[in-house]
C-alpha cells in the first residue's frame, strides 16, 4: 500500500511517526490528510520559492496544528452542545428569518430611502456586525485579532513567541475562511444543494401508478385493509419509538467534568443560574428553571412555515406541539441531548470530514471559485427542493397540517429568507461567533 500524503509530506522517513489526535485512528489519519492537503496548497507554492532544500518547515507547521487540533478536540469534549443546538443556533436562525422578513417587507417603500435601499442593505440595518461592512464586505482583520486569540490559548509558548510562525499560521487560517469557507457556504445554490444531500431526495417510482378503476367492493376491502395494516404499521414504530426513547433516557451521556470550560450561552444572558448559599435571614435563592430544550427549536418550525398568509390549521398544530413540549419538558430535556450524543457519533463525524476535504479540496487540490450557476440551473435546483416530501410516519402525518393545501408554496416561502448571499453571509458570522464563544470564552472576555 503506498504510503498517504500525510505521511510523505509531513513525516518523511527518518521523522518521528505522528502523534494521536483523536480517540479514532481513522478519524486521525482523515485529519492529518486534511492538513497536508492545505499546507501543500497554501504553503509549498511560496515557500518553495524562498527556498528549495528545507523540508522542515512543514513538519513544525504540522507538528503546531497537531497540537491545535487536540486543544480543540479537549474543549469540545468539554463543552455541553446542548444549549449550542437546542437554544442558541435555533435563535439566530429564528432572528434571521424574521429580520429577513422585515426588511424584505421594507422594499420599495419610504423606510428603504424611498425604495433606492436594496434587501442586503435593509438587512444589514437590522442585524449590523462589526466584520462586515453594510455592502458585505468582510474585515480580515476582524478574523485576524479572533485567530490571534485563539492561537494565544491553543500555541505552546515557544510557538506563540515565535512571531514569523505565528503570523504564518494566521494568515493561513483566515485566508481559507474568509476566501474558502464562507463565501462557499453562504451561496443559496449551496445551501440548498447541501439540503437535498441531507434530506435526500426520493427515488423514482419503478412503475407507473395504475389508472383510477371504478368502485368496487373489492377496492373497498383492499382499502380497509391497506389502513389497518397502515395503522399497525404505526403503532409498532410508535412501541419502537418508545423502546429507543427509554434507553435514550435511561442511558444520558456523561456530564462535563467540574473544571471543563464552558461558555456562556445566549440563555445565560437572560437569566441567571446560581447556588449560592444563603446568607442568615436572607431567602434562599431558587434553581433555575429547566432548559425547555424543545421550546426554541418549535419557535424555530414557525418561523420557516409563516408564509405570506397565516394559516389555522398550521397555528394549532403549532400550538399543540408547545403544549405537549411544555408538559413533557423534563423528559425532552434528557431525551434531546441523548439524542445529540448518538446522532454525533465517530462515523458520523468520519463522514463529514471526508466529505469535507472532497468539496475543498477535489482532486486533491483546492478545487477553482463555484461559478454563479445560471438562472435554469437555479430554476432547476430550487424545484428539487420544492419538491421534497417528508418521508412515511408522524411528519408525513402532520404535513398536511403543517405545508397546508400547497407544500411548495410553503416550502417556497421557507427558503426565500436564505436566497440571498449577503444575508446569509451574516447569517454565518453570527453562528460562527457563537460557536468560538463556545469554545473559547476567552473571547468574550469570560474568566
Amino acid at each position: 500500500m503506498p504510503p498517504s500524503l500525510a505521511s510523505r509530506l509531513l513525516f518523511p522517513a527518518g521523522a518521528p511517526p505522528p502523534p494521536p489526535l483523536l480517540a479514532s485512528p481513522e478519524l486521525t489519519a482523515e485529519v492529518y490528510d486534511v492538513v497536508a492537503l492545505g499546507l501543500r496548497a497554501y504553503v509549498s507554492p511560496w515557500w518553495a520559492k524562498l527556498t528549495r532544500y528545507d523540508r522542515d518547515l512543514l513538519p513544525h507547521v504540522a507538528t503546531i496544528v497537531a497540537h491545535v487540533v487536540r486543544v480543540l478536540d479537549a474543549r469540545v469534549q468539554a463543552q455541553d452542545l446542548s444549549p449550542l443546538v437546542f437554544h442558541d443556533v435555533p435563535a439566530i436562525l429564528t432572528q434571521h428569518y424574521t429580520d429577513h422578513r422585515n426588511a424584505a417587507a421594507k422594499l420599495n417603500t419610504a423606510y428603504a430611502t424611498g425604495g433606492a435601499a436594496s434587501l442586503p442593505i435593509l438587512f444589514a440595518g437590522l442585524q449590523p456586525h462589526m466584520a462586515l461592512s453594510p455592502t458585505g464586505a468582510i474585515d480580515r482583520e476582524y478574523y485576524r485579532q479572533i485567530i490571534d486569540r485563539i492561537l494565544a490559548v491553543t500555541l505552546p509558548e515557544e510557538d506563540w513567541d515565535a512571531e514569523a510562525e505565528r503570523i504564518l499560521i494566521r494568515e493561513v487560517l483566515v485566508r481559507l475562511l474568509v476566501d474558502d469557507i464562507l463565501p462557499k457556504v453562504t451561496q443559496p445554490w449551496f445551501i440548498q444543494s447541501t439540503l437535498l444531500d441531507l434530506v435526500g431526495e426520493p427515488p423514482p417510482p419503478l412503475f407507473d401508478p395504475p389508472p383510477a378503476a371504478a368502485f368496487s367492493y373489492h377496492a373497498l376491502v383492499v382499502l380497509a385493509l391497506s389502513a389497518l395494516q397502515a395503522f399497525s404499521g404505526f403503532c409498532l414504530a410508535l412501541i419502537d419509538a418508545y423502546k429507543s426513547t427509554l434507553r435514550l433516557v435511561q442511558h444520558p451521556p456523561p456530564a462535563p467534568p467540574p473544571e471543563a470550560c464552558t461558555a456562556p450561552s445566549v440563555a445565560s444572558v437572560h437569566s441567571t443560574t446560581s447556588s449560592v448559599s444563603s446568607a442568615p435571614g436572607t431567602l434562599p435563592v431558587p434553581p433555575s428553571p429547566a432548559p425547555a430544550y424543545a421550546h426554541a427549536p418549535l419557535l424555530l418550525l414557525g418561523a420557516l412555515l409563516a408564509g405570506p398568509t397565516p394559516r389555522l390549521a398550521a397555528a394549532a398544530t403549532l400550538h399543540t406541539l408547545h403544549v405537549l413540549a411544555a408538559l413533557l419538558t423534563p423528559l425532552l430535556d434528557r431525551l434531546l441531548p441523548a439524542a445529540l450524543a448518538a446522532f454525533l457519533s465517530p462515523a458520523r463525524i468520519l463522514n463529514t470530514v471526508r466529505a469535507g476535504k472532497r468539496a475543498f479540496f477535489p482532486n486533491g487540490y483546492p478545487g477553482p471559485a463555484p461559478p454563479e450557476p445560471t438562472p435554469d440551473e437555479q430554476a432547476t435546483l430550487r424545484a428539487r427542493v420544492l419538491a421534497l416530501r417528508p418521508p412515511p410516519g408522524v411528519f408525513a402525518l402532520l404535513s398536511p397540517l403543517l405545508l397546508g393545501p400547497d407544500p411548495a408554496a410553503t416550502l417556497a416561502a421557507a427558503l426565500d429568507p436564505l436566497s440571498d448571499a449577503q444575508c446569509n453571509l451574516r447569517l454565518a458570522v453570527f453562528l460562527l461567533d457563537r460557536v468560538l464563544v463556545g469554545l473559547f470564552p476567552e473571547l468574550a472576555g469570560a474568566p
